[in-house]
């Protein structure tokens, strides 16, 4: 299965959850025009064919793509990060 990107899933979720916030519901009571639009782009780009189960399974993949957290520095350590890069001897470009 094609993964949606990280920054496109997280945007359209957000205006998924703006949407439904937002717009008034449609003369049947359901989800207005936009709101149908990126339940449709939901489901497509996470391969399901319910808007619960697209918007679980979104937040399941953006919860799998988080960086994970950095480890802290060990006590006393100035370092920054590695130091410059060292070119062997006599290596040429």
């Amino acid at each position: 299965m094609l993964m949606p990107h990280p920054a496109v899933l997280r945007a359209l979720v957000d205006r998924y959850e703006a949407a439904t916030a937002s717009e008034p519901l449609d003369a049947a009571g359901g989800p207005g025009p936009e709101a149908r639009d990126l339940e449709y782009t939901l489901c497509v780009s996470t391969g399901t064919r319910d808007v619960r189960a697209a918007l679980e399974t979104a937040r399941r993949l953006l919860a799998a793509s988080a960086p994970a957290p950095a480890a802290p520095a060990p006590a006393g350590s100035a370092a920054t990060g590695p130091g410059p890069l060292a070119e062997p001897a006599g290596a040429a470009c």
